[in-house]
């Protein structure tokens, strides 16, 4: 008989208590125990959140050995992925090996042993144990391993899709979040900017956003570099795209209110992987307005007291990976757009 365990997983945190496993420094990762509300699956892919990938990856001077060792140390230190520098995780694909008593009593439960399914939850809070480390993609935030990872009674998590491929679905799950909420926050008619055009998130929401705001709205994509025009401009996901620093405040209000005939915008989302660019997504946004802050390298503290520094009132949402039928929305994404699903395989597969 398995044990009983919390339906948010406190009975795995072991340092400090009282706290969920998310916040937790170490929580216990050892696969030998069975609990009867817990998901056991063996792991074969870590996505690792792009601001953490980052981190680490600049930590480690861009050594896939050092990387790999860097991941390993944490997992072992923690009993899970969460970078210490900026306490972000990511997601893991694998296949369900165990699935507790009271989970298989449930009704509407849907999950069999050998399903192959991708975690919606963030790797911060999952106990993950690390056999070995198979290969590291750099330019796609994946690691490759031989590892078993615990899913909690409350965790969320999608079945991979019979029509694409599983690293396509990986890759877009991924940042699942973003694009359900660019469908979710602008109405028609808005103005909307998005900082980090050129990433995963960003094409994503570019076309949610486009979609939503009509052909009387407008959505601006910023990039750093030049080079990214052309290819950005032929997904016909933005309806300008300007070149812009994301850490420098003026430039981009100064470049995106020029785009936009010099109104402030109705939405920003920030999907940018690097520090210091709350400001950015905030300057260009009128009273009144909302910013969406996906991307995990945002302050809270900058953010919070930049907005009340420079008088802004607006609505700050933090970047919550989880938005209702989130997963859905994302692979139908792939599913309408021949040339993001084309881009995504190129790129991110």
């Amino acid at each position: 008989m398995a044990m009983k365990g919390n339906k948010y997983g406190t009975h795995r945190v072991i340092e400090p208590q009282g706290v969920l496993t998310q916040a937790a420094w170490k929580i216990d990762n050892d696969m030998e125990k069975r609990y009867s509300n817990e998901i056991i699956c063996n792991v074969t892919s870590l996505n690792v959140d792009s601001a953490s990938f980052t981190q680490i990856e600049e930590a480690c001077g861009g050594d896939e050995k050092k990387i790999g060792e860097m991941i390993m140390g944490i997992v072992a230190e923690r009993g899970k992925q969460q970078n210490p520098v900026t306490g972000s995780g990511g997601m893991f694909k694998g296949e369900v090996a165990y699935i507790g008593e009271d989970l298989l009593a449930k009704p509407g439960f849907d999950l069999k042993v050998g399903d192959k399914i991708v975690s919606l939850v963030s790797l911060s809070m999952t106990p993950l144990k690390i056999e070995k480390i198979l290969a590291v993609h750099k330019d796609i935030d994946r690691v490759d391993i031989v590892g078993q990872a615990v899913l909690f009674e409350s965790a969320l998590y999608a079945k991979m899709p019979e029509d694409m491929s599983e690293p396509l679905a990986l890759a877009a799950l991924d940042v699942a979040g973003a694009p359900a909420q660019a469908r979710k926050l602008p109405k028609e008619g808005d103005s909307v900017l998005i900082l980090g055009a050129n990433g995963k998130s960003g094409v994503l929401c570019g076309f949610e956003a486009m979609k939503k705001v009509g052909p009387k709205g407008k959505v601006v994509g910023v990039v750093r570099n030049p080079k990214q025009i052309p290819d950005l401009e032929g997904l016909g996901v933005y309806t300008d795209i300007i070149v812009a620093d994301c850490t420098k405040p003026v430039e981009v209000m100064e470049a995106a209110l020029a785009a936009n005939g010099g109104q402030e915008y109705d939405l920003s989302i920030c999907c940018v992987n690097v520090e210091s660019c709350e400001m950015s997504a905030i300057l260009p946004v009128h009273d009144g307005g909302k910013v969406y802050f996906f991307s995990m390298a945002t302050s809270f503290t900058k953010a919070a007291l930049g907005a009340e520094g420079i008088g802004k009132d607006v609505e700050m949402i933090i970047g919550n990976g989880y938005t209702k039928d989130h997963a859905n929305i994302t692979l139908n994404v792939l599913r309408e757009s021949e040339k993001l699903r084309k881009l995504f395989d190129e790129k991110y597969v």
